[in-house]
């Protein structure tokens, strides 16, 4: 939730989704939805050049008590997500979009143009880097869940003394060994397929591996990666992660892919246009 005025939400409550140079279609925008409480999305013009795809939201639903209610319940924040998506979309039918985080609200128009003309020059910036290119994302797990550590019952399992004992333990240091050799072998491939996919992107972006309660995954998540791809590379991308998954190259992880997105992970507004990449954001050599 971004509530980007200060202050207590007022009636005429706007949402706003995306901020773009291009206007959609007015039929195609007509047909889209947002919000299922809100009015139909429209264009505000918020100068510059520059317009936000915005829809009118009633405060008594919107307002930062009763949303964050609503975006603690998983079902109610999942429907606010897909809406605003659907807004996001909508907006990015003409040309290149920067989306805005979900649940962004203005108190009217006027504050809400306000706030975009403010940040005219990143938007520019970012709207300029992001025209002809899509995001694909990629997420990378061991092949294999580590083993579960076994349990002697037998004779000699104790750690006493003895040759029983030795062995017992030389069974545990070498369990532990090949756990940890699969884990090195499965990041090395994992950073093999970051090097390979990078060939082909402009730029790319880490995020924090899932956790295996999200991914439904006993074997870890690796690289959690997004990837900002030129629109005339799209193919090539492609191919180089059909190979990556099919030849058997890298059997010591799997390889999940999807594309083309709009590029949310390469779009965020309050960026210092001035400032290099960092470590987590880094442009890449064609």
């Amino acid at each position: 939730m971004s509530a980007t005025a200060a202050g207590p939400v007022a009636p005429g409550v706007v949402c706003a989704f995306a901020v773009t140079r291009t206007p959609p279609d007015p039929a195609g925008l007509a047909a889209a939805r947002g919000h299922e409480e809100g009015g139909p999305l429209r264009v505000l013009s918020a100068g510059g050049g520059l317009c936000l795809v915005v829809q009118d939201v009633p405060a008594a639903l919107f307002d930062e008590e009763a949303l964050t209610e609503r975006l603690n319940r998983p079902a109610d924040l999942e429907r606010c997500a897909r809406a605003h998506h659907r807004g996001v979309e909508a907006a990015a039918g003409r040309g290149p979009v920067v989306p805005l985080p979900m649940a962004t609200l203005y108190r009217g128009d006027l504050t809400a143009a306000r706030a975009v003309a403010a940040r005219q020059p990143v938007l520019d910036v970012l709207l300029d880097r992001l025209r002809d290119r899509t995001e694909w994302a990629v997420k990378v797990h061991a092949a294999e869940a580590p083993p579960e550590p076994a349990t002697d019952t037998g004779a000699g399992a104790g750690t006493g003394s003895g040759a029983g004992g030795r062995a017992y333990l030389g069974r545990i240091s070498a369990r532990r060994r090949d756990r940890q050799g699969a884990h090195a072998r499965a990041l090395a491939e994992a950073e093999a397929v970051d090097a390979e996919l990078r060939r082909y992107a402009v730029a790319a972006t880490r995020h924090r591996p899932q956790s295996e309660r999200l991914t439904g995954r006993r074997a870890p998540q690796l690289l959690n990666v997004a990837y900002l791809v030129e629109d005339a590379r799209r193919t090539a991308f492609a191919e180089a992660l059909a190979r990556l998954t099919a030849d058997g190259r890298r059997p010591a992880v799997r390889v999940d892919a999807s594309g083309p997105w709009i590029p949310y992970s390469f779009a965020r507004w309050d960026d210092d246009p001035q400032a290099g990449p960092d470590q987590t954001d880094q442009e890449v050599s064609a």
